[in-house]
Parts: structure tokens; C-alpha cells; sequence
């Protein structure tokens, strides 16, 4: 059993037992929260496909937050214009979320 979630914007496959690494969700949501998202777009068992006109109806996923704060891979941004002595360089590390998916529940 799958589904897929709209998580602030982004669209995930979560599988029960699965970990996603969500955009950060803020200072609010602490390490051993259960947090419920109710914007489940397709909820798939064992073959039989249920579509969302949004979303559907009565389901939601539950979510276990493993850690609040996890640094991404570090992306370089390096800008430069040939033959001015022009040349920036600039890193960037994106916050994430880890959460552990507990239970997908299908009204």
C-alpha cells in the first residue's frame, strides 16, 4: 500500500515503514511528534487505484518525526564573465525534515 502526499507543495510516494526527507517544517514540530497530513492525492492497495478530485476523501498518512533539522548535500553556485575579473562563489545547504511514515489511513 501506497500514497501520495502533498507535503508543504512537494509531492511524495510514502510507503508505511518508508523515511522521507521533507522540506523543513519549522521550529514547531519537535523530534518524536506524530504529525497527521490530510492532502493525499492517490492512494494505492494492492492494485486498486483510488484518485483524489483533489484530494481524497477521509485519508490521511501519519508521520513520525525522527529528526526536526537535517542538512542537505552542499551546492556550489559559481558565477563568472570571461575577460572582466568578474567571479562569485556562493554554497548553499537545504534544511530538511526526516520522518518516519507510521500508518496510511483510507476512509
Amino acid at each position: 500500500m501506497y500514497a501520495i502526499v502533498e507535503i508543504q507543495g512537494q509531492q511524495f510516494r510514502a510507503e508505511e515503514g518508508k523515511y522521507l526527507y521533507v522540506h523543513y517544517l519549522g521550529e514547531a514540530v519537535k523530534q518524536g511528534e506524530v504529525i497527521d497530513f490530510e492532502k493525499v492525492l492517490l492512494v494505492d492497495t494492492d492494485g486498486n487505484v483510488e484518485v483524489g478530485m483533489p484530494t481524497v476523501k477521509g485519508a490521511k498518512v501519519t508521520c513520525e518525526v525522527l529528526e526536526s533539522l537535517v542538512k542537505g548535500e552542499k551546492v556550489i553556485v559559481f558565477k563568472k564573465k570571461r575577460r572582466k575579473g568578474y567571479r562569485r562563489l556562493n554554497g548553499h545547504r537545504q534544511s530538511f525534515s526526516k520522518v518516519l511514515v507510521k500508518s496510511i489511513v483510507k476512509a
